[in-house]
Formats: structure tokens, sequence, C-alpha cells
């Protein structure tokens, strides 16, 4: 008799798994782009963990490169702890840059256009899918300009040296402002055109015009730090090989120079040759060190965490400050900053970026600077303690909410990676890839990054989006 076995017909998926040819596929970076790249390929509909061995190398095994002693270690000792995105040991120096420093946010208004949409609408559906809300601080925002006058610090009284009055100008008192009459209210800020909530900015004193950029219907944010953490471990729930404190030196091709062959990376003192049939270098502004043809550069920018003393209302807010004569001279561009401040002897206008984050703090970054070289690694990045007091003044003249009323939780600097992005194909080297140069939107552009070299590596060719301005072909 025969016997009768039960048939079992292949889903097109699993037979679009079992028929992709093997792959040792490597990424080089651990920040959100390499994280995201790591993540998407695992969620590929070919990817097998059987056929497809992922490793990801990132070159610091620290995370306390680029912030003082002083500072937060861990944002997620900040939210919910049995909800927020846990810190893994093993991934010490994951976000270790500015992925784990930028300000999170996300806009359907940012650029470049061609992959925006499809970020955007990742990011949503990534925050449904594992908790996002919770786990990485997910929520949608509103985005505007403010234009504010700053009020003096304590300790400075407008006066210059050598001057028996305080220095002026016609500027002065031709900027725009709230009638004293008003207090810190509703009704100040509707003079203004400003929303009812935005009640943590001094509307006596300082606020002089607002203008609305985004909505929530176009502007999100994320706590960068723990987007890049969780998309770390869930790319490693997966199958992902996470190695960090290993420095990839180079990138080896085959004797014929057509394929990527290997990747040679340092790790404990010791030099390691990683089989590899694709590489992804995702390193950000280290990528130029291994692709020197990427026209990738970096500027260095400094930023604060600041704990409000009550939740603040969902803003982001991108500033024009005039600071008074006797405030405290920022720190200039090209110079190394100071802890004796001058007071200004005329006007300024300074232009600092301030977040408010659900965690119940307000993130808040100033200008960049090219004063110190690109280090090593992530763990090697110095910190101006004075250009971080330089941004702590200036919110902290708009609002006693970021000033006299918050303490200080961080102060951090990272290294941003300028002149892209460009993913796609690097020449006619098959199997090496980059994905790097994101400038202040890596945040907002990872997934979709991640998503099309998924599908670059495991299709041949990116479907999600069109590579448009982003294909490195156009500069090589």
């Amino acid at each position: 008799m025969l016997s009768l076995t039960p048939i079992r017909l292949l889903t097109a998926s699993a037979s679009y798994r079992m028929s992709s040819s093997p792959k040792d596929i490597t990424i080089i970076g651990g920040g959100i782009i390499g994280c995201c790249t790591a993540y998407f390929l695992t969620r590929h509909p070919s990817y097998s963990p059987e056929t497809h061995r992922i490793t990801l190398l990132e070159a610091s095994s620290s995370n306390a490169g680029g912030r003082t002693p002083d500072s937060i270690q861990d944002p997620a000792t900040l939210a919910d702890p049995a909800t927020a995105s846990k810190k893994n040991p093993a991934h010490e120096g994951i976000a270790g840059g500015a992925s784990g420093k930028a300000g999170g946010l996300l806009a359907l208004w940012a650029f470049p256009q061609n992959i925006v949409p499809l970020s955007f609408k990742l990011h949503d559906e990534l925050a449904k899918e594992h908790g996002g809300d919770k786990r990485w601080g997910y929520r949608r925002c509103y985005a505007s300009q403010i234009d504010c006058r700053a009020r003096l610090p304590p300790g400075f009284n407008g006066k210059v040296a050598g001057e028996t009055e305080p220095a002026s100008s016609g500027a002065e008192r031709g900027s725009k402002g709230l009638h004293k009459d008003h207090k810190k209210d509703t009704k100040a800020l509707r003079k203004l055109g400003a929303p009812e909530d935005l009640d943590w900015l001094d509307t006596d004193e300082s606020l002089g015009a607002y203008e609305g950029m985004g909505t929530p219907d176009n502007t999100a944010q994320v706590h960068p730090e723990l987007f890049t953490r969780s998309m770390a471990q869930l790319a490693e729930d997966q199958g992902v090989k996470i190695v960090t404190g290993a420095r990839v030196t180079a990138i080896n091709k085959t004797a014929d120079g057509k394929s990527v062959e290997s990747v040679t990376y340092e790790k404990d003192g010791k030099e390691e040759i990683l089989p590899t049939t694709d590489c992804v270098v995702a390193a950000g502004p280290w990528t130029p060190r291994l692709l020197p043809e990427i026209p990738v550069t970096a500027t260095r920018a400094h930023s604060v965490v600041v704990k409000t003393p009550r939740p603040i209302s969902a803003y982001a807010l991108f500033t024009s400050i005039t600071l008074p004569p006797g405030f405290p001279t920022p720190t200039p561009k090209d110079t190394k900053g100071s802890t004796r401040y001058r007071p200004l002897r005329g006007q300024q206008i300074v232009e600092p970026e301030i977040y408010a984050r659900p965690d119940g703090t307000a993130y808040a970054c100033g200008p960049t600077d090219s004063v110190v070289e690109l280090p090593l690694t992530t763990a090697e990045v110095e910190v101006d303690v004075a250009r971080c007091d330089d941004i702590l003044h200036q919110i902290g003249g708009i609002s006693d909410e970021l000033g006299r009323e918050g303490p200080v939780l961080a102060k951090q600097a990272c290294y941003l990676p300028q002149g892209g992005p460009y993913i796609g194909p690097v020449g006619d080297t098959k199997g090496l890839v980059v994905a790097a140069g994101h400038t202040c939107w890596g945040i907002q552009n990872a997934p979709a990054t991640g998503k099309l070299v998924s599908e670059i590596i495991l299709d041949g060719k990116p479907k999600s989006a069109k590579l448009g301005g982003c294909d490195p072909a156009l500069v090589l």
C-alpha cells in the first residue's frame, strides 16, 4: 500500500528565498544608515539566515566619545524603563556619532524629495509595528520659525568694559516685541499668531514673530539614539551579527579587480579578514577614508540636552535670536572656545534649533565648525564646552524652562556628513555599495536608504524609489 505523504506547497516568498544565491554581506558603520540597512535586509522577501550572512562592523566600542563626563550616558533612563529601548552592552559604540546626538526631526518637506516621502512613510510604519512611540519616542509634532530677542543671562548687566552706558543701536529699537502690559499667557501668543500651547517661550520680553513650517500631518520626531539602537537590536534578532570595536582598514577586491572579495578590520589589536560578496559603506563622514572617490565631508556640531521642569509642547523651533549688547559673545566659528566670556559690544543674530522631546527634555544645537579635524573613530570626538555653553545662554535667554529652571543633562558634539546623500553601487566593482553623506536629514532618510540598499543587494536594483540625485554614478 502506498503511504500518503502530505504535499507542502511553497509560498512565493519561500520559493524566492530558496532560489536566492548565498551572500556574505558586510555593513561598515553602526550609525542609523548602517543599522537601517541591516534591518531592511532582514525584512527583504528573499532574505534567509541560512543563505545570507550579514555582519555589521562598527569602529568604536564606546558611546562616551563626544560627550562630557558628566553628561547622561543612556537616554533610555529618562523614558519609561518598561518600554524604552534598553541598552545592549554588546552594542556599545552603536549610535556613537551623529546618530546618537542629532535632533531627530522627520519631515515630508525635507530633502532630497526622491526618497523623503518613502522614508517618512516607513518611519510611521516602523513605529506602529514595533511600538516606536514608547521605544524610541516617535510622535507627530509641529515645526516653526521664531524671531526672538534674548534676555541677558544672570551675571551680565549689558554694560561693556570701558563704557559707562550699555551699547545700543537703532536696530535694537526697531526689533519686534510684545507690549510690556502683556503677561506670559495665550493672549500674548495670539497677538503674534503663535499657537496657545507654545507657552514655554518668554512671550513678555523675547518672542517677536512666529511662522508655522510644519504640522503633525507632515512633521514628526524620534529620539535618534534610541531609534538607532532599536534598529540594531531588531536586525540582530533576525540574524545580523554586530561587531563593535572593529575598525575597517581595507575593502579587498578579487584578483581581476571586478568584485569585492573581503574586508580587513582591526579589533583588539589584531587584524581580521572577513569574506565578503557585498559591502555597504555606511560610515558617515568617515566614508572617504575607505572610498576617497565619494565626496563626503565632515563638520562638527555641538548640542545640549536640558531637563525641563514640566513637559513642554511638541515643537521643533528654528530660531533667529538677536543677542543684545552685553550678552556673552558666541565662540567664533574658526577658533576654539574659552570659558572666559566677553560681552558683546553690539548686537548679533544666532540661530540655534530647539526640539522638545516626549521624555521631558529639550534638545538644542548650534552652528557647525571645522576647528578640529575628524578623529579616528567616534570615541575620540572632542567637545568644546564653550560652544555648548553658548547654546545654553542663547536658549535660556528666551525661555526659563530651557534656562535657569532646567538642569543640563548633556553637553555633546558629533560630526555631520555633508555632500550627499549618495546611495548605490560604486563604480564597476560588483558588490560595492555606498550609503553616506546624508547631511542633517540622516535620521529622516535612513529607513528609505536601508530599504533601497536592501533592494540593490538582493534584487539587483532599487525598486521602492528612484535614486535620482543620490546616485553615486553622478559624481564618479
